[in-house]
């Protein structure tokens, strides 16, 4: 097998450098997805103005996921960690 080139080399350290942690970055966010799969924030909405008096509510607003997403995403991270280990 013929050697790498210089460049070659430097890249895939630089790479392998960048892969791990990212991975492990992409695995605990798979994990958060995983077991928190809602989010609910809430707004303002003004109900009545009537001159300077204002009355206004909360509103929620909700977000939901499906746990798969987060599965999806730790073997994702696996397959990156795995690749990063490889080389």
């Amino acid at each position: 097998m013929a050697p790498l080139p210089l460049f070659r080399k430097k890249f895939i350290i630089y790479t392998s450098n960048i892969m791990k942690p990212l991975g492990i970055i992409i695995i605990i966010i798979g994990l958060a997805l995983t077991l928190f799969t809602a989010f609910t924030f809430f707004t303002k909405e003004k109900v009545v103005d009537l001159g300077p008096v204002e009355v206004s509510r909360d509103k929620p607003h909700s977000i939901s996921w499906s746990p798969i997403v987060g599965v999806v995403l730790i073997g994702v991270g696996g397959l990156v960690l795995w690749s990063a280990n490889k080389k």
